[in-house]
Order: structure tokens, then sequence, then C-alpha cells
């Protein structure tokens, strides 16, 4: 017999599980489908091992620093085969979890693939996770796409000999040269994993600066960063192909310059993981390889009834973003409506060896609508004065001329995202200059610079046009 459901989720990532554990807790009879990862990309494949292998880097470059603060450290080696087992252990205890809350919730599970019969129709077969699975159909009033992105390879000759971020997770050794191309998030971060466990890394991006998207003055910070972790750039250099030598690798970049390597890692995006869906079968419109999203807090789609959230959709792409828009669209369906979420003011961070955080306008985004103001400081963090430790630390604030509104924060170096978090409250209130001035620092930190920048750095005026 077939069974009816109010709600159906495709997809028991971050964004999924949240939205069928809350319409569950609201009284709908709700199921949730999953074909490889309870948890999905961020807990398995993404943000949770990636911070677990930055923290790996983070105790190097810690021991590294310890005998300038009298620690006597003897010699010390990396056992990457011991980090990759701790970081399985802790990603199987955190699906065990999110099955564990599923479950306690009410919420029907089922492991496979999931695909579109018709509008309120879904079948689950077969997965890479139960390979003998059979077939089970379900229907639902109400259904809701999450199923994430996967790992984009750039479409040249050799691309197969690369590994992406998939991969790197499970790498059965640590390679001792690793070509990374892309710097956006995925790309900085593994360079600066890499490099923090010993290899040696070449960082290939098409962009004069890293970061494409980011404040710019940061941008250029964080070139200049990149040498001083031990990472060769090459910047606005595109891969051309790739050839397999015996053991070795090489990476051929327009020009003419060849990277010989043992790895080579495509960190060159995602897209929405839509192709197992049978999106036609709905009637379900993409457009440009996405569910286009009218806004945030509106997941629907072109067709009643179905939905759509978290990195499928044209709109952000981050783990609390998706499970924000989980949340409400439970609540709007099954619910009161109750909490809400101020999206414009969503921080970011990337996990370099020298963090970066950001919320708000940067400088370009800002001046396209307003005069502003930037303030900002530069200096050598308290505990890398011991140590030597060469990298700046680089804090921003850009300003509304006008109404002296603080419209972005942005901060290169230790603690960013940790301090960044507690300034998105302040940006998301729309607090002043001025209440930034009158706050009393607390001392010593790097978090007391934000209150402290009394002097301008610079004003500009409005983008003409």
């Amino acid at each position: 017999m077939m069974q009816d459901f109010d709600l159906f989720v495709i997809g028991a990532g971050s964004g999924g599980v949240r939205c069928a554990r809350i319409a569950a807790q609201n009284g709908a009879r709700v199921a949730i489908a999953e074909r490889r990862h309870w948890g999905g990309t961020c807990v398995n494949l993404g943000c949770v091992p990636k911070k677990l292998m930055v923290y790996a880097a983070d105790y190097g470059r810690e021991i590294a620093d310890a005998p300038s603060y009298g620690w006597d450290v003897a010699p010390v080696a990396h056992d990457w085969s011991t980090l990759i087992s701790a970081k399985d252990r802790e990603i199987e205890r955190l699906n065990r979890i999110y099955v564990s809350m599923l479950e306690k919730a009410g919420v029907t599970l089922f492991t496979g693939d999931a695909s579109f019969v018709d509008a309120h129709t879904v079948e689950i077969g077969p997965s890479e996770l139960v390979p003998d699975a059979s077939v089970q159909r379900v229907r639902a009033k109400n259904i809701v796409i999450a199923t994430g992105s996967t790992p984009t390879r750039l479409n040249i000759p050799g691309a197969e000999h690369a590994i992406v971020s998939d991969d790197a997770f499970h790498l059965a050794d640590r390679p001792e040269r690793v070509a990374v191309i892309g710097s956006g998030y995925i790309g900085l971060e593994f360079a600066g994993i890499f490099a923090g466990l010993g290899s040696k890394v070449d960082l290939v991006f098409r962009q004069q600066n890293p970061l494409r998207g980011f404040d710019n003055e940061l941008r250029a910070h964080l070139s200049e960063l990149l040498p001083l972790n031990g990472i060769k750039a090459h910047p606005g250099r595109s891969p051309e192909r790739i050839e397999k030598a015996g053991e070795i690798f090489r990476l051929h970049l327009e020009g003419g310059e060849v990277i010989e390597t043992d790895c080579v890692f495509m960190a060159t995006g995602r897209h929405p993981n839509l192709a197992p869906l049978k999106l036609d079968n709905a009637g379900v419109a993409t457009w440009d390889g996405r569910i286009p999203a009218k806004q945030p807090d509106d997941a629907t789609t072109n067709v009643p009834g179905i939905y759509a959230i978290g990195d499928v959709t044209d709109t952000y792409n981050l783990t609390p973003t998706a499970i924000a828009e989980g949340h409400i669209l439970a609540e709007r369906l099954f619910g009161e409506p109750g909490r809400e979420w101020s999206f414009a003011t969503t921080p970011k961070a990337v996990f370099f060896s020298q963090p970066l955080a950001t919320v708000g306008l940067s400088e370009e985004d800002a001046v396209q609508s307003h005069d502003v103001d930037i303030y900002t400081s530069s200096f050598t963090p308290m505990r890398q004065t011991l140590s030597g430790r060469k990298g700046k630390t680089l804090m921003k604030l850009v300003v509304d001329a006008k109404s002296q509104i603080v419209l972005g924060a942005h901060m290169i170096g230790p603690d960013a995202p940790e301090i960044i978090q507690g300034l998105a409250i302040a940006i998301t209130a729309k607090l002043t200059k001025r209440d930034f001035d009158r706050t009393i620092g607390l001392h010593p930190t790097s978090a007391e610079e934000f209150v402290t920048m009394r002097s301008l750095t610079r004003h500009v005026p409005r983008k003409a046009g």
C-alpha cells in the first residue's frame, strides 16, 4: 500500500532535516529520504570535517611557535591516518545524532535515491548506501527539494586525474605536493590545510586576488598572506590540461607554465544536485542549472506544493541559511510563523590559516547606493609578538556617511569568525559608528580594535550612475 504524507523531504542535509523536524513537531505526517549521508554535505563532506582538518593544521603552527613561549618541544610529525580515522569517528557520531533527531520527532525515514513520478508522487529506489533496496512509492501533499550541491569539475583534458573536495576527506595519504585550482572558500581552506600539515602547495586562480565576491581590500591583504603560509600563488592563470606521468601529474597553465605535483585538487565551485530527481516528471522549472527562488523566505517553485531550499536554489548557499529556509517553510505550512531571519546580514567565514570573516556590505557594494566612511586597522596580533610569526590582522568597518549606520564589518586574523558573529548582531540591529565608539573595549584583545577605530581612513562618495 502506498504511504501518504503531509510533507515529503528529499535530502537529509541541514535544511531538509530542519524542515522535516519542525513540520513533524507541528503535527504533520512527515517523511524524508536520503541517498548517501544523513546530515548532508556540511556534516559529512564539508564544514564539519573541514573545520576538524583546519584545527589539525593549526596545532602544527602552535607547536612550531611554542618554543618562543618557553616550551621545550621535541621535533614532531603529523600522522594523516590518525587524523582521518578520528574525523571519521566524529562524523559517524553526528550521523547517528541526525537520525535520532528525526526519529524522535516522528519523521519516517527512507534510505535511497528519490525521484519524482508526478507532482505528488515520489519513488525511492536503490542508492549508494542501499544498492539492493526495493523500490517504494509515496504520495505527499507537499514535497521539498533539499538535495544540496555537488563539486564541479572543469571540462579540460585530463580532468579525470584530479580530485574534488569529496575525495580530499578520504585520501589514504597526504600528498607531499598539491596543486589547488580555484580560490573560493574550498580552495583557500584546503590550500591552508595541506600547507599547514607540511605539503608544498600551489594555488591557481583566474582573478588577480583570491575570494571573488569578498571586499577587495581584504582580498588584496589575503594575497599578501599566501606566501607567508607556504602557498605559492599563480594569479590570473587558467589551467589548460592535466597530464599523468607515472606517479606524478603535470598541470599545464595558459602561457606555458607547468606545475609538477602529486595531486591536482579542483576546487572549482559546486552545482545543484538535481540530476537524479527527474524534475520533468513533476514539471519543476530550472534556470541555469538551479531552481529559481523568489526570496530566501519563499521556497515556492513554479509547481504548487513543491518547494526548494538550500543549495538547489539561486539565492544563498550556506548551511545556516538553508536551516533558516527549512524552518521558515515548515512553520508556514504547518505552524504559526515564529522566528524571522535577516538574510541580508548573513555572516560568512573562510577558515584559512588566518581566518577571514565578514558581515554586511563590502566597500564595493556599499558605494553603489551610499556615500561611505571607511575605518581600518592593521596590526600584529599579540600572540605573534614573541614567536615573530609574520602576517598582520586587518579589520575594516564600512559606514554610511550620512546616517553613520555601520553597513559592514570585515576581518582577517585570529578569531575573526568568532568576533564577526558578535558584530553580526550589531550590523543586523543597524547600530551606528557612535554606538561602536561608546562601547568600552575588552583589553587586551584583537576584538577591541572594532570599538577603538576613531580616525577615518578615507571617505568614498557614492558611485555615479
